[in-house]
Protein backbone atom coordinates (compact mmCIF):
# COMPACT_ATOMS: atom_id res chain seq x y z
CA UNK A 1 0.00 0.00 0.00
CA UNK A 2 1.30 3.52 -0.81
CA UNK A 3 2.85 5.28 2.16
CA UNK A 4 1.17 8.62 1.53
CA UNK A 5 -1.30 10.63 3.63
CA UNK A 6 -4.77 9.33 3.03
CA UNK A 7 -3.67 5.79 2.11
CA UNK A 8 -1.41 4.67 5.05
CA UNK A 9 -2.84 2.28 7.65
CA UNK A 10 -2.87 3.24 11.36
CA UNK A 11 0.50 2.54 12.94
CA UNK A 12 2.32 2.01 9.68
CA UNK A 13 3.83 5.48 9.52
CA UNK A 14 7.04 6.26 11.49
CA UNK A 15 6.85 8.47 14.56
CA UNK A 16 9.23 11.00 15.98
CA UNK A 17 11.10 11.45 12.73
CA UNK A 18 13.03 8.18 13.02
CA UNK A 19 13.53 5.67 10.30
CA UNK A 20 11.75 2.33 10.79
CA UNK A 21 15.01 0.38 11.40
CA UNK A 22 16.29 2.92 13.91
CA UNK A 23 12.93 2.99 15.67
CA UNK A 24 12.85 -0.83 16.05
CA UNK A 25 16.45 -0.93 17.41
CA UNK A 26 15.70 1.89 19.87
CA UNK A 27 12.61 0.08 21.10
CA UNK A 28 14.59 -3.15 21.59
CA UNK A 29 17.28 -1.34 23.59
CA UNK A 30 14.73 0.41 25.79
CA UNK A 31 12.84 -2.77 26.46
CA UNK A 32 16.04 -4.74 27.36
CA UNK A 33 17.09 -2.00 29.77
CA UNK A 34 13.70 -1.89 31.34
CA UNK A 35 13.73 -5.64 31.92
CA UNK A 36 16.98 -5.34 33.91
CA UNK A 37 15.98 -2.41 36.20
CA UNK A 38 12.22 -2.74 36.61
CA UNK A 39 10.10 -5.55 38.01
CA UNK A 40 7.99 -7.55 35.62
CA UNK A 41 4.91 -5.71 34.43
CA UNK A 42 1.47 -7.03 33.65
CA UNK A 43 1.48 -5.24 30.28
CA UNK A 44 2.41 -7.12 27.16
CA UNK A 45 5.87 -6.63 25.74
CA UNK A 46 4.51 -5.84 22.27
CA UNK A 47 3.33 -2.27 22.60
CA UNK A 48 2.44 0.25 19.87
CA UNK A 49 5.11 2.69 18.72
CA UNK A 50 5.68 5.78 20.85
CA UNK A 51 3.60 8.91 20.29
CA UNK A 52 0.75 6.94 18.67
CA UNK A 53 -1.04 5.25 21.59
CA UNK A 54 -1.32 6.55 25.14
CA UNK A 55 -1.29 4.51 28.29
CA UNK A 56 -4.63 4.00 30.01
CA UNK A 57 -5.38 6.56 32.71
CA UNK A 58 -8.03 6.53 35.41
CA UNK A 59 -11.25 8.33 34.48
CA UNK A 60 -13.89 9.96 36.55
CA UNK A 61 -17.27 8.20 36.59
CA UNK A 62 -19.38 9.40 33.67
CA UNK A 63 -16.42 11.05 31.93
CA UNK A 64 -16.06 10.30 28.22
CA UNK A 65 -12.86 8.78 26.98
CA UNK A 66 -10.54 11.29 25.28
CA UNK A 67 -10.17 10.85 21.52
CA UNK A 68 -6.98 9.20 20.29
CA UNK A 69 -4.30 11.45 18.84
CA UNK A 70 -4.34 11.87 15.06
CA UNK A 71 -2.31 9.43 13.05
CA UNK A 72 -0.77 10.36 9.68
CA UNK A 73 -3.16 9.25 6.99
CA UNK A 74 -6.22 9.25 9.28
CA UNK A 75 -8.12 12.05 10.93
CA UNK A 76 -7.62 15.73 10.20
CA UNK A 77 -6.38 16.76 6.74
CA UNK A 78 -2.81 17.97 6.44
CA UNK A 79 -2.09 21.64 6.42
CA UNK A 80 -2.37 23.31 3.05
CA UNK A 81 0.97 24.36 1.56
CA UNK A 82 1.86 27.99 1.63
CA UNK A 83 2.23 29.80 -1.68
CA UNK A 84 2.84 33.52 -1.45
CA UNK A 85 1.21 35.80 -3.93
CA UNK A 86 -2.25 36.03 -5.43
CA UNK A 87 -4.02 32.82 -6.25
CA UNK A 88 -1.96 30.64 -3.86
CA UNK A 89 -3.29 27.89 -1.61
CA UNK A 90 -2.45 28.90 1.98
CA UNK A 91 -3.79 28.49 5.49
CA UNK A 92 -7.20 29.91 6.36
CA UNK A 93 -6.95 33.63 6.54
CA UNK A 94 -3.33 33.74 5.39
CA UNK A 95 -2.38 36.31 2.76
CA UNK A 96 -2.29 34.84 -0.70
CA UNK A 97 -4.49 31.88 0.23
CA UNK A 98 -6.97 30.65 -2.35
CA UNK A 99 -10.50 31.73 -1.43
CA UNK A 100 -11.72 28.16 -1.96
CA UNK A 101 -9.74 26.87 1.05
CA UNK A 102 -10.31 29.41 3.72
CA UNK A 103 -12.48 30.35 6.63
CA UNK A 104 -15.35 28.16 7.81
CA UNK A 105 -18.53 28.61 5.84
CA UNK A 106 -16.94 28.32 2.42
CA UNK A 107 -18.32 25.43 0.44
CA UNK A 108 -19.74 24.45 -2.91
CA UNK A 109 -22.11 27.04 -4.26
CA UNK A 110 -20.41 29.90 -2.36
CA UNK A 111 -18.12 32.54 -3.90
CA UNK A 112 -15.01 30.85 -2.51
CA UNK A 113 -15.19 27.69 -4.62
CA UNK A 114 -14.29 29.02 -8.01
CA UNK A 115 -16.19 27.32 -10.83
CA UNK A 116 -17.25 29.05 -14.04
CA UNK A 117 -18.41 32.61 -13.47
CA UNK A 118 -21.94 33.51 -14.54
CA UNK A 119 -22.19 34.47 -18.21
CA UNK A 120 -22.75 38.09 -19.09
CA UNK A 121 -26.34 38.96 -19.95
CA UNK A 122 -26.53 42.37 -21.58
CA UNK A 123 -29.89 41.63 -23.17
CA UNK A 124 -32.60 38.98 -23.15
CA UNK A 125 -30.27 35.95 -23.11
CA UNK A 126 -26.97 35.09 -21.39
CA UNK A 127 -23.97 35.01 -23.70
CA UNK A 128 -23.37 31.26 -23.61
CA UNK A 129 -24.95 28.13 -25.11
CA UNK A 130 -28.65 28.20 -24.36
CA UNK A 131 -31.17 25.64 -23.20
CA UNK A 132 -34.65 25.18 -24.60
CA UNK A 133 -36.24 27.10 -21.73
CA UNK A 134 -33.81 29.99 -22.15
CA UNK A 135 -34.60 30.26 -25.87
CA UNK A 136 -38.35 30.36 -25.21
CA UNK A 137 -37.86 32.77 -22.33
CA UNK A 138 -35.71 34.99 -24.52
CA UNK A 139 -38.47 35.23 -27.14
CA UNK A 140 -41.06 36.10 -24.50
CA UNK A 141 -38.68 38.56 -22.79
CA UNK A 142 -38.11 40.33 -26.11
CA UNK A 143 -41.84 40.77 -26.54
CA UNK A 144 -42.27 41.94 -22.95
CA UNK A 145 -39.25 44.28 -22.76
CA UNK A 146 -39.50 45.82 -26.23
CA UNK A 147 -43.27 45.58 -26.54
CA UNK A 148 -43.64 48.86 -28.40
CA UNK A 149 -41.59 47.69 -31.36
CA UNK A 150 -42.56 44.01 -31.24
CA UNK A 151 -46.31 44.41 -30.80
CA UNK A 152 -46.33 47.45 -33.07
CA UNK A 153 -44.80 45.45 -35.93
CA UNK A 154 -46.95 42.36 -35.31
CA UNK A 155 -50.18 44.31 -34.94
CA UNK A 156 -49.57 46.47 -38.01
CA UNK A 157 -48.74 43.50 -40.23
CA UNK A 158 -51.66 41.45 -38.87
CA UNK A 159 -54.20 44.27 -39.36
CA UNK A 160 -53.10 45.05 -42.92
CA UNK A 161 -53.01 41.38 -43.88
CA UNK A 162 -56.37 40.57 -42.35
CA UNK A 163 -58.08 43.59 -43.92
CA UNK A 164 -56.86 42.46 -47.34
CA UNK A 165 -58.06 38.90 -46.71
CA UNK A 166 -61.51 40.06 -45.48
CA UNK A 167 -62.04 42.37 -48.45
CA UNK A 168 -60.90 39.71 -50.89
CA UNK A 169 -63.13 37.04 -49.40
CA UNK A 170 -66.16 39.29 -49.02
CA UNK A 171 -66.03 40.99 -52.42
CA UNK A 172 -64.37 38.47 -54.75
CA UNK A 173 -63.92 35.02 -53.35
CA UNK A 174 -67.23 34.47 -51.56
CA UNK A 175 -68.76 32.87 -54.66
CA UNK A 176 -71.71 30.67 -53.73
CA UNK A 177 -71.91 29.26 -57.26
CA UNK A 178 -68.71 27.27 -56.87
CA UNK A 179 -69.80 25.80 -53.54
CA UNK A 180 -73.17 24.83 -54.98
CA UNK A 181 -71.51 23.01 -57.87
CA UNK A 182 -69.16 21.12 -55.55
CA UNK A 183 -72.13 20.01 -53.43
CA UNK A 184 -74.24 19.00 -56.46
CA UNK A 185 -73.98 15.25 -57.23
CA UNK A 186 -75.35 15.80 -60.76
CA UNK A 187 -72.67 18.29 -61.81
CA UNK A 188 -70.66 17.50 -64.92
CA UNK A 189 -66.90 16.93 -64.78
CA UNK A 190 -66.33 20.26 -66.53
CA UNK A 191 -68.39 22.12 -63.95
CA UNK A 192 -66.63 20.35 -61.11
CA UNK A 193 -63.23 21.20 -62.59
CA UNK A 194 -64.06 24.89 -62.94
CA UNK A 195 -65.51 25.04 -59.42
CA UNK A 196 -62.51 23.25 -57.96
CA UNK A 197 -60.13 25.54 -59.83
CA UNK A 198 -61.91 28.61 -58.48
CA UNK A 199 -61.74 27.27 -54.92
CA UNK A 200 -58.04 26.51 -55.22
CA UNK A 201 -57.42 29.97 -56.67
CA UNK A 202 -59.23 31.57 -53.75
CA UNK A 203 -57.25 29.60 -51.23
CA UNK A 204 -53.99 30.39 -53.06
CA UNK A 205 -54.67 34.13 -53.05
CA UNK A 206 -55.40 34.10 -49.32
CA UNK A 207 -52.24 32.03 -48.75
CA UNK A 208 -50.10 34.47 -50.73
CA UNK A 209 -51.41 37.44 -48.75
CA UNK A 210 -50.80 35.69 -45.45
CA UNK A 211 -47.35 34.65 -46.65
CA UNK A 212 -46.40 38.21 -47.54
CA UNK A 213 -47.44 39.37 -44.10
CA UNK A 214 -45.40 36.61 -42.47
CA UNK A 215 -42.32 37.52 -44.52
CA UNK A 216 -42.50 41.19 -43.54
CA UNK A 217 -43.13 40.43 -39.87
CA UNK A 218 -40.29 37.91 -39.79
CA UNK A 219 -37.84 40.35 -41.37
CA UNK A 220 -38.64 43.18 -38.96
CA UNK A 221 -38.84 41.00 -35.85
CA UNK A 222 -35.50 39.40 -36.71
CA UNK A 223 -33.87 42.80 -36.49
CA UNK A 224 -35.61 43.63 -33.20
CA UNK A 225 -34.64 40.31 -31.60
CA UNK A 226 -31.00 40.56 -32.69
CA UNK A 227 -30.77 44.00 -31.07
CA UNK A 228 -32.54 42.74 -27.94
CA UNK A 229 -29.73 40.21 -27.45
CA UNK A 230 -27.35 43.17 -27.07
CA UNK A 231 -29.75 45.01 -24.78
CA UNK A 232 -30.46 47.82 -27.24
CA UNK A 233 -33.88 48.91 -28.44
CA UNK A 234 -34.89 49.69 -31.99
CA UNK A 235 -37.82 51.59 -33.40
CA UNK A 236 -40.12 50.31 -36.10
CA UNK A 237 -38.63 52.79 -38.58
CA UNK A 238 -35.08 51.65 -37.80
CA UNK A 239 -36.08 48.00 -38.13
CA UNK A 240 -37.69 48.72 -41.50
CA UNK A 241 -34.60 50.53 -42.81
CA UNK A 242 -32.38 47.65 -41.73
CA UNK A 243 -34.62 44.87 -43.11
CA UNK A 244 -35.89 46.47 -46.31
CA UNK A 245 -32.84 45.62 -48.50
CA UNK A 246 -33.28 41.91 -47.71
CA UNK A 247 -37.06 41.64 -48.13
CA UNK A 248 -36.98 40.45 -51.75
CA UNK A 249 -34.35 37.85 -50.96
CA UNK A 250 -36.33 36.66 -47.95
CA UNK A 251 -39.43 36.38 -50.14
CA UNK A 252 -37.48 34.39 -52.71
CA UNK A 253 -36.11 32.11 -49.98
CA UNK A 254 -39.61 31.48 -48.62
CA UNK A 255 -41.05 30.72 -52.04
CA UNK A 256 -38.13 28.43 -52.85
CA UNK A 257 -38.68 26.41 -49.68
CA UNK A 258 -42.40 26.10 -50.44
CA UNK A 259 -41.61 25.02 -53.99
CA UNK A 260 -39.15 22.37 -52.78
CA UNK A 261 -41.70 21.00 -50.32
CA UNK A 262 -44.44 20.98 -52.95
CA UNK A 263 -42.32 19.19 -55.52
CA UNK A 264 -41.23 16.51 -53.05
CA UNK A 265 -44.79 15.84 -51.91
CA UNK A 266 -46.03 15.74 -55.51
CA UNK A 267 -43.30 13.32 -56.54
CA UNK A 268 -44.18 11.04 -53.64
CA UNK A 269 -47.96 10.94 -54.24
CA UNK A 270 -48.13 11.13 -58.04
CA UNK A 271 -47.16 7.49 -58.80
CA UNK A 272 -50.00 6.22 -56.62
CA UNK A 273 -52.45 8.59 -58.24
CA UNK A 274 -51.41 7.42 -61.70
CA UNK A 275 -51.80 3.77 -60.69
CA UNK A 276 -55.24 4.46 -59.26
CA UNK A 277 -56.26 6.31 -62.43
CA UNK A 278 -55.20 3.26 -64.44
CA UNK A 279 -57.82 1.09 -62.73
CA UNK A 280 -55.99 -0.35 -59.71
CA UNK A 281 -57.68 1.65 -56.99
CA UNK A 282 -56.43 -0.33 -53.96
CA UNK A 283 -52.86 -0.61 -55.16
CA UNK A 284 -52.81 3.05 -56.17
CA UNK A 285 -54.11 4.14 -52.78
CA UNK A 286 -51.50 2.06 -50.94
CA UNK A 287 -48.72 3.37 -53.18
CA UNK A 288 -49.90 6.94 -52.68
CA UNK A 289 -49.92 6.52 -48.90
CA UNK A 290 -46.43 5.01 -48.80
CA UNK A 291 -45.04 7.57 -51.22
CA UNK A 292 -46.71 10.42 -49.38
CA UNK A 293 -45.29 9.25 -46.05
CA UNK A 294 -41.78 8.98 -47.48
CA UNK A 295 -42.10 12.39 -49.14
CA UNK A 296 -43.31 13.92 -45.87
CA UNK A 297 -40.33 12.56 -43.94
CA UNK A 298 -37.92 13.86 -46.57
CA UNK A 299 -39.65 17.26 -46.57
CA UNK A 300 -39.42 17.59 -42.80
CA UNK A 301 -35.73 16.60 -42.89
CA UNK A 302 -34.94 19.24 -45.49
CA UNK A 303 -37.05 21.98 -43.89
CA UNK A 304 -35.26 21.55 -40.55
CA UNK A 305 -31.87 21.67 -42.27
CA UNK A 306 -32.95 24.94 -43.95
CA UNK A 307 -34.83 26.35 -40.93
CA UNK A 308 -32.02 28.78 -39.96
CA UNK A 309 -31.63 30.20 -43.46
CA UNK A 310 -34.01 33.10 -42.76
CA UNK A 311 -32.04 34.66 -39.86
CA UNK A 312 -28.77 33.90 -41.68
CA UNK A 313 -30.05 35.82 -44.70
CA UNK A 314 -31.28 38.78 -42.65
CA UNK A 315 -28.41 39.12 -40.16
CA UNK A 316 -25.48 38.13 -42.37
CA UNK A 317 -26.80 40.03 -45.41
CA UNK A 318 -26.22 37.08 -47.72
CA UNK A 319 -27.99 35.68 -50.73
CA UNK A 320 -30.47 32.82 -50.89
CA UNK A 321 -28.05 30.03 -51.77
CA UNK A 322 -25.42 31.08 -49.22
CA UNK A 323 -28.09 31.35 -46.55
CA UNK A 324 -29.23 27.80 -47.27
CA UNK A 325 -25.64 26.58 -47.02
CA UNK A 326 -25.14 28.45 -43.75
CA UNK A 327 -28.27 26.86 -42.30
CA UNK A 328 -27.11 23.39 -43.30
CA UNK A 329 -23.73 24.04 -41.66
CA UNK A 330 -25.25 25.31 -38.41
CA UNK A 331 -27.83 22.53 -38.12
CA UNK A 332 -25.37 19.72 -38.92
CA UNK A 333 -25.00 17.51 -35.87
CA UNK A 334 -27.93 19.19 -34.06
CA UNK A 335 -30.83 18.18 -36.30
CA UNK A 336 -32.92 16.55 -33.59
CA UNK A 337 -32.35 19.41 -31.17
CA UNK A 338 -33.37 21.99 -33.76
CA UNK A 339 -36.43 19.90 -34.66
CA UNK A 340 -37.49 19.65 -31.03
CA UNK A 341 -37.17 23.37 -30.36
CA UNK A 342 -38.92 24.39 -33.58
CA UNK A 343 -41.70 21.86 -33.00
CA UNK A 344 -42.21 23.04 -29.42
CA UNK A 345 -42.36 26.68 -30.55
CA UNK A 346 -44.87 25.76 -33.27
CA UNK A 347 -47.09 23.91 -30.80
CA UNK A 348 -47.00 26.83 -28.35
CA UNK A 349 -47.87 29.31 -31.10
CA UNK A 350 -50.70 27.10 -32.36
CA UNK A 351 -52.16 26.69 -28.86
CA UNK A 352 -52.01 30.43 -28.20
CA UNK A 353 -53.62 31.21 -31.56
CA UNK A 354 -56.34 28.61 -31.01
CA UNK A 355 -57.18 29.98 -27.57
CA UNK A 356 -57.82 33.37 -29.17
CA UNK A 357 -59.22 32.47 -32.60
CA UNK A 358 -61.69 29.69 -31.73
CA UNK A 359 -63.89 31.76 -29.36
CA UNK A 360 -64.04 34.60 -31.91
CA UNK A 361 -65.01 32.15 -34.67
CA UNK A 362 -67.79 30.64 -32.53
CA UNK A 363 -69.16 34.08 -31.64
CA UNK A 364 -68.93 35.20 -35.28
CA UNK A 365 -70.79 32.09 -36.47
CA UNK A 366 -73.47 32.59 -33.82
CA UNK A 367 -74.08 36.23 -34.80
CA UNK A 368 -73.90 35.77 -38.56
CA UNK A 369 -76.93 34.81 -40.70
CA UNK A 370 -78.78 31.78 -39.39
CA UNK A 371 -76.60 31.47 -36.33
CA UNK A 372 -74.27 28.69 -35.32
CA UNK A 373 -76.65 25.88 -36.35
CA UNK A 374 -77.02 27.29 -39.84
CA UNK A 375 -73.24 27.76 -40.13
CA UNK A 376 -72.61 24.12 -39.19
CA UNK A 377 -75.40 22.86 -41.45
CA UNK A 378 -73.97 24.57 -44.54
CA UNK A 379 -70.38 23.72 -43.63
CA UNK A 380 -69.41 27.40 -43.58
CA UNK A 381 -69.56 27.74 -47.38
CA UNK A 382 -71.54 30.98 -47.26
CA UNK A 383 -70.28 33.53 -44.77
CA UNK A 384 -71.38 37.11 -44.26
CA UNK A 385 -69.57 40.28 -43.35
CA UNK A 386 -70.34 39.80 -39.65
CA UNK A 387 -68.53 36.51 -39.58
CA UNK A 388 -65.59 37.84 -41.62
CA UNK A 389 -65.11 40.90 -39.40
CA UNK A 390 -65.42 39.17 -36.02
CA UNK A 391 -63.29 36.20 -36.99
CA UNK A 392 -60.80 38.64 -38.54
CA UNK A 393 -60.44 40.44 -35.20
CA UNK A 394 -59.60 37.12 -33.54
CA UNK A 395 -57.08 36.34 -36.27
CA UNK A 396 -55.41 39.73 -35.77
CA UNK A 397 -55.02 39.16 -32.03
CA UNK A 398 -53.73 35.64 -32.54
CA UNK A 399 -51.18 36.73 -35.16
CA UNK A 400 -50.01 39.61 -32.98
CA UNK A 401 -49.15 37.16 -30.23
CA UNK A 402 -47.70 34.34 -32.34
CA UNK A 403 -45.51 36.30 -34.76
CA UNK A 404 -42.99 37.30 -32.03
CA UNK A 405 -42.82 33.74 -30.64
CA UNK A 406 -42.11 32.08 -33.98
CA UNK A 407 -39.64 34.68 -35.23
CA UNK A 408 -37.94 35.12 -31.85
CA UNK A 409 -37.33 31.40 -31.30
CA UNK A 410 -35.83 31.01 -34.79
CA UNK A 411 -33.47 33.97 -34.34
CA UNK A 412 -32.35 32.90 -30.85
CA UNK A 413 -31.83 29.34 -32.05
CA UNK A 414 -29.64 30.68 -34.87
CA UNK A 415 -27.61 32.75 -32.38
CA UNK A 416 -27.33 29.77 -30.03
CA UNK A 417 -25.95 27.55 -32.79
CA UNK A 418 -23.38 30.19 -33.73
CA UNK A 419 -22.34 30.54 -30.09
CA UNK A 420 -21.80 26.79 -29.90
CA UNK A 421 -19.90 26.52 -33.18
CA UNK A 422 -18.30 29.92 -33.82
CA UNK A 423 -17.93 31.56 -30.36
CA UNK A 424 -20.31 34.31 -31.36
CA UNK A 425 -20.74 35.20 -27.67
CA UNK A 426 -17.32 36.90 -27.74
CA UNK A 427 -18.33 39.25 -30.52
CA UNK A 428 -21.73 39.87 -28.94
CA UNK A 429 -20.05 40.73 -25.63
CA UNK A 430 -17.75 43.22 -27.35
CA UNK A 431 -20.65 44.74 -29.28
CA UNK A 432 -22.64 45.12 -26.06
CA UNK A 433 -19.65 46.71 -24.26
CA UNK A 434 -19.33 43.94 -21.66
CA UNK A 435 -16.09 44.16 -19.65
CA UNK A 436 -13.67 41.33 -20.41
CA UNK A 437 -14.74 40.80 -24.03
CA UNK A 438 -12.74 43.60 -25.57
CA UNK A 439 -9.47 41.86 -26.40
CA UNK A 440 -10.73 38.49 -27.62
CA UNK A 441 -11.29 38.02 -31.35
CA UNK A 442 -14.52 36.35 -32.35
CA UNK A 443 -16.91 35.82 -35.19
CA UNK A 444 -19.04 38.74 -36.23
CA UNK A 445 -22.81 38.57 -36.41
CA UNK A 446 -22.77 39.50 -40.04
CA UNK A 447 -19.92 37.33 -41.23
Amino acid sequence: MKDTPGWASPGSAPSGGQEPDQQDSAQSADQSGADQTQPPSQWSKEQPPPAQWSAPSPQEPGQAAPPPPPVPGWGAPPEAPQHPGPGGYGQPGAPGGHPGYGAPGHGPGTPGWGGPPPAAKPGVIPLRPLGIGEILDGAVSTMRTYWRAVLGISLTVAVVTQIAVILLQGLVLNDTASSDVLNDPTATPGELGRALGGTLLSASVVLVISLLGTIIATALLTTVTSRAVLGTSVTIAEAWRDARPQLLRLGGLTLLLLLIAGLIMTAGILPGVLVAAGGSGGAGLALALVGGLGAFVLTVWLMIRFSLASPALMLEKQGVSKSLNRSVKLVRGSWWRVLGIQLLATIIAYVVASIVVIPFSVVAAALDGDGLSGFLATGGAEVGWTYLVISGVGAVIGSTLTFPISAGVTVLLYIDQRIRREALDLELGRAAGVQGYGNTPGATLGS
